[in-house]
């Protein structure tokens, strides 16, 4: 599979492998670029928004079950990001910074 795309205003062109057990008659080159774009798709959408705008991967948190409970607070803030039409997370997060208890109204939690 051959990648392309633009750096720095240079134009860039990779090869990629791909092994997969499925037969060419089922998933010819197309349909394997597809998959492949899509699983980077997920990895851009939701592991990169956690691990950098969210700092994830710097979480001291290591103890017990707060990990997990941390990972399901970060992937419900994404989700309910999203689901208000947010494409930008870091942006979103820093108009509702100050605006908690709007946003607390918004989530059921309290009335203002």
């Amino acid at each position: 599979m051959t990648c392309q795309g633009d750096e720095n205003g240079t134009r860039t062109e990779a090869t990629r492998s791909l092994i997969t057990s499925v037969p060419r008659t089922v998933a010819g080159a197309p349909e394997l670029l597809r998959w492949a774009r899509g699983h980077w798709s997920i990895e851009n959408r939701s592991h990169h928004v956690r691990d950098v705008t969210l700092g994830e991967d710097a979480s001291r948190i290591r103890k017990r079950s707060g990990p997990e409970v941390m990972a399901a607070i970060r992937n419900a803030t994404i989700g309910f990001l999203r689901s208000t039409g947010v494409t930008n997370i870091a942006e979103a997060l820093r108009r509702n910074a100050a605006r908690v208890d709007d946003l607390f109204a918004k989530l059921g939690i309290f009335k203002q």
